[in-house]
């Protein structure tokens, strides 16, 4: 089994519910959403990156002193994530995966972070696997938007909203009254590029 792998990393999880635990990062080529403020549109082309072995890849992961995996991308869905999933759950390691869900989220997955985006719709069978809802907040429109996921969602899923980067501040002090009002919802930062890592 190969995977187009963009680059593999040791870091700490930079957003989420899970920003600031160690967390070694998978980050596969293919993408079939492309959002306009993707700040990795170098992972959109597959072909553009080498296609690695599966056992290749999990040596590298069983180096990492990291319990958590993240499957990122582009879009990692893309792609069968069964091999890679459970090949990282023989290692004792815990599997994440941040995805906009436009296909079939596979795998024995400990964590889904699910970011929908406008540009491409989340299939409305994947809403359900969400443990942690991701909203990137753009414009002021995307509020709203957020809130047609709060009842789609399950009940004990997190609903976070985070900035786009390049229009923080002018986002944030909008998000942090939305947050005040709807409690449910909480913030999620780009913590990594605050700290300049990975």
């Amino acid at each position: 089994m190969k995977y187009p792998v963009m680059e593999q990393f040791q870091t700490l999880q930079g957003e989420g519910i899970f920003a600031g635990h160690s967390a070694y990062f998978i980050r596969l080529g293919g993408c079939d959403v492309g959002c306009v403020w993707c700040d990795v549109k170098d992972s959109w082309d597959a072909s553009a990156h080498p296609q690695l072995e599966l056992e290749d890849i999990l040596e590298k992961v069983k180096n990492s002193p990291s319990r958590i995996v993240v499957i990122t991308g582009g879009e990692p869905t893309m792609h069968d994530l069964k091999p890679l999933c459970d090949g990282i759950k023989s290692l004792g390691k815990n599997t994440h995966i941040e995805t906009a869900g436009t296909n079939i989220i596979e795998g024995d997955l400990d964590w889904v972070c699910l970011s929908p985006k406008k540009f491409k719709e989340v299939l409305p069978s994947e809403i359900g696997k969400a443990n942690e809802l991701k909203v990137i907040v753009y414009n002021k429109s995307d509020f709203d938007w957020a809130r047609t996921f709060e009842d789609k969602v399950n009940p004990d899923c997190a609903l976070t909203l985070q900035p786009e980067w390049s229009k923080q501040d002018k986002l944030m002090p909008k998000i942090i009254d939305f947050i005040q009002e709807n409690p449910n919802w909480r913030l999620s930062l780009q913590t990594h590029k605050y700290l300049g890592i990975e």
